[in-house]
């Protein structure tokens, strides 16, 4: 499996991914983009099978980015994962075709439970 994870924050990059380690995801293909912009991009290049995207970033945010994607006819499975993660924005994540939202700070077993369905 592919997949993408979409973060500011360097360092949160790395705590999602020990995440989905010890949910179960150990050797896949993990690659990460700094911003909805250059995530952009890197669909279009590596076509993950499963997108993490945060919520708020420079340039062009998670929203921004699922919105660019549906527009492309993008397929993969994108969640979203947020500090903000009220019942508006899940509404929004919902209305934008996010597959689930996963709210920080987080578990492995939040990633384990969320992507149960998509393995």
């Amino acid at each position: 499996m592919n997949i993408l994870i979409v973060d500011d924050s360097a360092a949160m990059r790395i705590i999602v991914q020990r995440a989905l380690r010890e949910a179960g995801f150990e050797g896949h293909n993990i690659t990460e983009a700094e911003d909805g912009a250059v995530a952009l991009e890197s669909v279009m290049e590596e076509e993950p099978d499963l997108i993490l995207c945060d919520w708020n970033m420079p340039n062009m945010n998670g929203p921004e980015l699922l919105q660019a994607l549906n527009n492309e006819g993008c397929e993969a499975v994108f969640g979203f994962v947020t500090t903000e993660a009220t019942p508006a924005m899940r509404d929004k994540a919902n209305q934008l075709g996010a597959d689930f939202l996963i709210s920080k700070p987080f578990t492995a077993q939040d990633f384990a439970d969320a992507l149960a369905e998509f393995t």
